[in-house]
Parts: C-alpha cells; structure tokens; sequence
C-alpha cells in the first residue's frame, strides 16, 4: 500500500488537490473490515462565492466540518439516503474541499457487496458520491476527522499522466454549473454519466 498522503497534500489550492486526487486510494477501516478503491473522478468546490459549495450558505452547523483545517474529511447527507465524501482542502477557516464521484473497487470488494445487496454489476457498486460511501462504509460521524489516520485515509496511488485526464463543468448542480472543477479519467467506467466536453 502506498504511504497515506501527508497534510501538506491538501494546503493547496483545491483544483490542484482535485487533479492530484485522481489514482490516489481512498480507504476506509470500519469494525466489520478493511475496504479501498482508486479515485477516477473527482469536483472541487471553492468557498462561499461558490454558488454550488455548501459554504455559499455560511457557516452553519452543517458546513463547520468544510470550514475546518486541510486533508480533513466533510461528509454530508444528501437526497435524505445518501452519505458523500470530501476531502478539505486549503487553510483552515477556507471553506474548500474535492468530492469523491467514483472509484474503481481495490480491496475489501466482498464486504462492499455486503453492504450493497443486489449489486451484481461491479461498476454500480462505486460509480456515484452516494454508492461509494454505502459501499465503504462512510457515514456522517466520520465528518471532522484526519484523512492521516483510520477511520478513513487517502493514500498515494497511480500517477494518471494529463493525457488521460479530462476537465469538463460539474454535474448534478444548478449555480455555478459552467465552472470546469470536474477531473475525470478519460475512458474508466467508471466515471459519472452526465455533461462532458466536447
């Protein structure tokens, strides 16, 4: 396994963090097992003038973690099922971080089946923000934690060279929706379905 990325990782600006996230592995440790996957698409979000970033609304109870020191985790419940991950980034008191779209199942596939019944397709396991924190095991009381120590790390992966990476608007969002803060891995199917570049 590859060393658990440091810190300094995540004190930079978010949309270097986002690109340099692709080919990471983000694992998470739980009492029932270990499970990972390969990072292959991810988003940034900037701060309060980001109209599609929660801080846009302040600091609130929800959004303290997003607020909180860099290569820490904000995780938030969505569509009143589903938990997504982020990985903060900047200074703290910046509100910024990369959501986690998709990842391509590394360890531990067995226990994310478990987790997600009914799944035969490997891809449908992890290929969503929603999806990949059900088959890991995220919930919303890993929120405010170190990404440097289990529950949950992020740890060096492959290098995704440019050539293989494509840039394109962020999906599922209504404000801010022209900004290009969407990395993907050009050709995994993993990825999203949605807008693309032309």
């Amino acid at each position: 396994m590859g060393r658990v990325l440091p810190r300094a990782f995540y004190e930079r600006e978010t949309e270097i963090v986002a690109r340099e996230m692709l080919g990471t592995v983000l694992e998470c440790e739980t009492d029932v097992g270990l499970a990972s996957g390969i990072i292959v698409e991810t988003e940034a979000y900037l701060g309060e003038h980001d109209l599609a970033c929660h801080a846009a609304a302040g600091r609130t109870a929800r959004t303290e973690a997003l607020y909180g020191p860099p290569g820490t985790s904000y995780v938030y419940f969505i569509y009143g099922m589903y938990w997504c991950f982020n990985a903060v980034t900047r200074t703290e008191g910046s509100p910024s971080a990369v959501l986690v779209l998709d990842f391509v199942p590394d360890s531990g596939t067995a226990l994310m089946h478990k987790r997600r019944p009914g799944i035969r397709n490997k891809v449908d396991l992890t290929n969503g923000p929603g999806k990949l924190c059900t088959a890991l095991g995220i919930i919303g009381s890993m929120s405010a934690k170190s990404l440097q120590r289990k529950p949950l790390v992020i740890r060096e992966g492959e290098t995704i060279p440019d050539e293989n990476v494509e840039v394109t608007t962020r999906i599922g969002i209504t404000r801010s929706a022209d900004w290009p803060l969407r990395w993907l891995v050009k050709g995994n199917r993993f990825v999203s379905k949605g807008k693309v570049s032309g």
